[in-house]
């Protein structure tokens, strides 16, 4: 979205509300700007406030918002959402590698299936979900998806990743992208390593990994059902 050269673009404003704002504290490689707000309402508040001078996104995890989300109408109506899902055998085990500490939480599918079917429920239609392997595959057709949802014309220039540079808004939690920002394309899904492998070379560190997935993978079935 960020290469479009066309949206105003925030990186995970609501963490700030989630670790800071509501004093959870505990999160690795993370340096806060000074500036940026810390309430759920003052970060919405800046959001829209963007969004006056033209079009913005933001990425964010579910987990930040939920429960606020299920009785916040501004993020029911005024936000196109879009939810992307991965295998949770992937992001437990990248989440692991950087902080080995991670909750169950913040394998955050839980989080992202509640918000997913309660706008859903609200709507009256599901909003668009694209599941990563998918988007590996065809970055066209999912980007093309993403656009569409957000009210924006196509733009085949954004998927040169390079072409953004390094945000600035990373630079807070820079160790978390260190993988994407060594990439100017999307990586096919033939190019990464086996799932199982990757998930019990993790899990044979930390057997609580396990239950984590066990909790986790039938809202990723759920919502990878939905995908596109």
């Amino acid at each position: 979205m960020r290469a479009r050269g066309d949206v105003k673009c925030f990186h995970e404003p609501f963490m700030y509300h989630y670790y800071l704002g509501e004093g959870r504290g505990r999160f690795p490689h993370f340096e806060p700007q000074d500036d940026h707000p810390q309430r759920y309402d003052a970060i919405k508040t800046m959001l829209f406030d963007a969004a006056e001078a033209g079009p913005v996104f933001f990425k964010d995890m579910s987990y930040y918002v939920i429960p606020d989300a299920l009785t916040d109408d501004d993020l029911l109506t005024r936000v196109a959402n879009v939810f992307l899902v991965r295998d949770p055998r992937r992001s437990i085990a990248s989440y692991y590698k950087l902080d080995p500490e991670l909750s169950l939480p913040e394998i955050g599918l839980e989080a992202q299936y509640r918000h997913a079917s309660h706008i859903a429920e609200r709507l009256g239609v599901w909003p668009l979900v694209l599941e990563a392997d998918r988007v590996q595959a065809d970055p066209q057709t999912s980007a093309d998806a993403l656009f569409a949802a957000g009210g924006l014309p196509p733009a085949p220039h954004a998927l040169d990743l390079g072409a953004a540079g390094r945000p600035k808004d990373w630079e807070g939690v820079a160790n978390w992208h260190r993988e994407a920002l060594s990439h100017d394309r999307i990586r096919a899904p033939e190019t990464l390593p086996d799932a199982d492998e990757v998930f019990e070379a993790a899990a044979h560190k930390a057997p609580r990994l396990r239950a984590m997935l066990d909790h986790h993978w039938p809202f990723y079935e759920k919502l990878r059902a939905r995908a596109l």
